[in-house]
């Protein structure tokens, strides 16, 4: 089987919290991280909030990420354009 693993390859901050993903296979997504980044209840998550941390992203090994992983999204997510998940699921408390 041949299966091709999807890789980012470069990354261009287009707006406030909108980074332009282009994939190994030439799949281009403009990413809006900021519904996700206001949704999110978790202080950490939030902090990226601020612009200068925000704009802090690099691509390692394919994948986008911050700090050292301190935020990070799985590639196929990325790929598909779809980093919010149901939101009907829930997390115990």
């Amino acid at each position: 089987m041949n299966e091709t693993i999807i890789n980012i390859i470069t990354t261009t901050e287009v707006a406030d919290y909108r980074i332009r993903l282009v994939f190994n296979d030439n799949t281009v997504q403009e990413i809006d991280f900021k519904p996700f980044l206001t949704r999110s209840h978790h202080p950490d998550i939030r902090a990226y909030l601020e612009p200068t941390l925000f704009s802090g992203f690099r691509v390692e090994f394919g994948e986008l990420v911050w700090g050292d992983y301190a935020l990070c999204f799985p590639t196929i997510d990325l790929y598909k354009n779809r980093i919010e998940h149901d939101q009907s699921m829930t997390h115990a408390a």
